[in-house]
């Protein structure tokens, strides 16, 4: 068992209140949790409104497939999400 773990600091520039922020996450991990089959949360930067810290972990019996989940999972915050900037990612593979 092979468990790949990203975590995505997002700069978030059109959002002005942690009540827009929380709306937009939420929104953004209730996706992701429905078409991949990974766990997701906000993990990091949670009283700021401008920024957050994505966490999505994903089991699988090949580390390469657990990584192209992950992989998959980005590709598509950027291309559903323009109003974010990355700041960092990173995948780690445990």
């Amino acid at each position: 068992m092979v468990v790949a773990i990203g975590t995505a600091s997002l700069y978030l520039p059109s959002v002005f209140s942690l009540k827009e922020k929380r709306s937009m996450v939420k929104s953004l991990t209730e996706r992701i949790k429905a078409r991949y089959n990974v766990s997701v949360a906000e993990v990091g930067d949670h009283e700021l409104h401008g920024r957050t810290q994505i966490g999505v972990a994903a089991v699988s019996t090949r580390g390469d497939h657990a990584q192209h989940q992950i992989e998959a999972v980005f590709r598509f915050i950027e291309e559903t999400r323009p109003d974010v900037v990355w700041i960092d990612s990173d995948i780690e593979l445990v």
